[in-house]
């Protein structure tokens, strides 16, 4: 639990916010609660930590089907190009072929270049054709 904490401070920090690591209750409701609203992946080198991957599944994608989302994917500062995202990326893929999904999808902020780049690298494909929404409850 501390070593999400400490990296959800990290993706704060990374997005311009400050380095407060998430609340412990907080992360132990949403994952591993009655509706558990995500899913972690950890990417390690013995005990420490590399990476992170947080992804649930959405259902309709095309068809019936389901399809896996990425919500966050963040390799920590030490391990960025070392190929750390590549290897959660390939993971989110196995796993959401073991569950029947029919793709993987995923935002990415306009302004940050090397995670377009990676992405692109990686073969995903741009979808232009959507807009972005939030609303704040």
């Amino acid at each position: 639990m501390d070593v999400i904490s400490t990296i959800l401070g990290e993706i704060e920090e990374y997005y311009g916010g400050q380095n407060t690591p998430g609340d412990h209750g907080r992360i132990r409701a949403a994952l591993f609660g009655d509706r558990p609203a995500a899913t972690v992946l950890l990417a390690r080198d013995g005990d420490d930590a590399l990476g992170f991957a947080s992804y649930t599944y959405l259902w309709p994608a095309a068809g019936a089907d389901s399809s896996l989302y990425l919500k966050e994917l963040f390799v920590r500062g030490t391990a960025r190009r070392r190929g750390v995202a590549r290897v959660l990326m390939a993971e989110l893929e196995s796993i959401a072929v073991a569950a029947g999904c029919s793709r993987v999808e995923w935002t990415a902020d306009a302004d940050n270049p090397p995670a377009l780049a990676f992405y692109e690298a990686l073969g995903a494909e741009r979808r232009d054709g959507k807009v972005f929404y939030r609303l704040g409850v």
